[in-house]
């Protein structure tokens, strides 16, 4: 084993420490677990509250009309790509969504236009500055992006990524190290992972497939969410048996799409085009999964002992995610909502899966049917929806499934649109639906043991 200086131990084992601590380690609040980072976000959010949606709207018109001026001036690609090449050199359809999002923020805002967009349930429901999803978004962007280098840059992902790659490998089609990425998604906030995972692919650690794999995969919502949702649906004292449901369907969801329609299809190649090197998870003769970890592990670590660079790092994170994706949330989000809230269309698209609740047994299928498609808008939605029929099974089924679907619209699918994950609006769609699809027997069959 390669001989590093004691103090490169110490770039390893402390800083990797902090990033367990704030990004892994749930904390009892008085609003149930939350992780440390989100706990930090919640504070900064009540502080910034009077001022936080003013603040979005410079963002977002920084974010428009930065990439709007971009489209006039020629880019140099014979040099390396600067921040604001990376931040606003986008291609049209995305300066649009980004001028959408600014559209939107500000009607709610300034309180003009259509109510349909400056509604409570729509638009004003992402822009609340007591907790809308996009106001919050800013201050958990911050510390996230900041503090997210902890677990990325100092040799934390090598030491966990060479000892699990024999079991995220053959079981989820990724490498060893997304099983940090998991965890983080798992235990903290599928916000994070989604971050987490955009920033790994970007860096050249995850091909495009993988990436596609672990965001769509792993991007979990808490469990004091999870409180919530059945709270809704008035089943708060099966709680055990729902959250043992849960990760029952997450599991079983995250060996199956890998190996079928549209991860499948992705392309198994680096951001930069060079194809998958699985020999990089080899072990070298005379290592074992413990000392080639710690190993690669120590060079990172040792490659990281500028603190400036750590303050870069973070800062460009924070940058890219408040000017690329916090706008393309609000957009689509808001246009979500708004086909939840004022049309019938997902009462249409869910008529479908009437017959298939028929054939698993669960009451009253036609009312539960549109709440199977209306947490593409949002998650919390179906058990909104469901919250009056009078079946416990049905409403525990619903309850399952809106937390086992993942890609709703108004944060994780928004937010995957926003990075440079390569995923389309049409291959979240298929996996919301496969999701659903899949995950429905599994809940009925415990619902019906259960009740």
């Amino acid at each position: 084993m390669k001989k590093y200086p004691t103090s490169s131990y110490f770039y390893f084992i402390i800083p990797s420490l902090i990033g367990v601590l704030l990004f892994m380690t749930p904390v009892l609040t008085d609003e149930g677990w939350k992780v440390p980072i989100a706990i930090l976000a919640n504070i900064l959010a009540g502080v910034v509250a009077p001022v936080i949606s003013y603040f979005t709207i410079i963002l977002f018109a920084i974010s428009a009309i930065g990439s709007l001026i971009a489209k006039f001036i020629p880019r140099d690609h014979t040099k390396k790509p600067s921040i604001l090449d990376t931040l606003f050199y986008v291609n049209w359809f995305w300066t649009i969504i980004r001028m959408i999002g600014l559209i939107f923020a500000s009607m709610v805002v300034f309180d003009f236009g259509p109510s349909a967009i400056n509604n409570e349930n729509t638009g004003g429901l992402l822009m609340n500055p007591d907790g809308g999803l996009v106001t919050f978004l800013f201050t958990i962007f911050l510390f996230a992006g900041l503090l997210l280098p902890f677990l990325t840059n100092f040799g934390l992902l090598e030491f966990f990524g060479t000892m699990m790659v024999k079991i995220m490998r053959p079981l989820f089609k990724s490498p060893g190290r997304s099983s940090v990425d998991a965890l983080t998604s798992w235990v903290g906030d599928g916000t994070i992972g989604v971050l987490m995972t955009s920033k790994q692919y970007e860096m050249g650690n995850y091909t495009k497939k993988e990436a596609a794999i672990i965001a769509t995969s792993f991007s979990v919502v808490s469990i004091t969410f999870c409180i919530v949702v059945l709270d809704t649906v008035h089943l708060s004292r099966y709680f055990i048996p729902y959250y043992i449901t849960v990760v029952l369907c997450g599991l079983v969801l995250a060996i199956i799409m890998p190996r079928i329609y549209p991860l499948a299809n992705k392309e198994d190649t680096y951001i930069d085009g060079t194809p998958v090197d699985l020999s990089r998870e080899e072990l070298p003769k005379g290592y074992n999964s413990m000392s080639h970890g710690l190993e690669n592990a120590l060079a990172v670590a040792h490659a990281n002992r500028d603190p400036l660079q750590f303050i870069k790092d973070g800062s460009r994170n924070v940058l890219d995610l408040w000017i690329g994706v916090a706008p393309v949330v609000m957009a689509f989000g808001t246009i979500a909502l708004m086909l939840a809230e004022f049309t019938s269309i997902f009462t249409v698209l869910g008529k479908p899966f009437e017959p298939i609740l028929t054939v698993l047994g669960l009451p009253e299928a036609a009312e539960a049917a549109q709440t199977m498609v209306v947490g593409f808008a949002d998650m919390f939605l179906p058990s909104i929806l469901g919250e009056g029929i009078e079946a416990e099974t049905t409403r525990f089924v619903i309850a399952v499934v809106s937390v086992t679907q993942l890609i709703y619209m108004s944060e994780v699918g928004g937010l995957i649109l926003g990075t440079k994950i390569p995923l389309k609006f049409f291959d979240l769609v298929v996996i919301f639906l496969l999701r659903t699809i899949i995950s429905l027997p599994i809940a009925a069959l415990v619902a019906h043991l259960l009740f």
